[in-house]
């Protein structure tokens, strides 16, 4: 997988969760999801991203939005259902116009040093 814009990238960890407002009229699900982080990654709040595969052949993927996070630690805001548990990839395919829509959520980095850093607080997969 290739990120645009973005050299480095790291899967969501197993023990992330996820809050979910149900909403009418929503255009994707991803608008109304707040991501619960493990306390060991608050460093890394503002480099999850969800991001969308370009249209075409390519295997590019484009960052859309940054994900609406808070820390495992910080109270539950409420009007949310939850927490649910995610998978260490998520993803969420959408149907728009006759063709299907590939959304993710990644960790991503320019630098590899946070790259690097990243990359040791989340365990090993299995």
């Amino acid at each position: 997988m290739i990120v645009q814009g973005y050299n480095f990238f790291c899967d969501m960890p197993q023990d992330m969760r996820y809050l979910r407002q149900e909403s009418e009229g929503e255009r994707f699900i991803e608008e109304n999801m707040i991501f619960i982080l493990p306390d060991r990654l608050r460093k890394f709040r503002k480099n999850l991203w969800h991001v969308r595969k370009n249209a075409g052949p390519t295997h590019i993927y484009v960052p859309l939005f940054r994900v609406q996070t808070q820390l495992a630690s910080e109270p539950l805001p409420q009007g949310y259902a939850g927490p649910l548990d995610v998978y260490p990839f998520y993803t969420h395919t959408a149907r728009r116009r006759s063709r299907s829509l590939d959304y993710y959520v990644l960790f991503v980095f320019k630098d590899k040093t946070s790259f690097v850093k990243c990359s040791q607080l989340l365990p090993a997969p299995t």
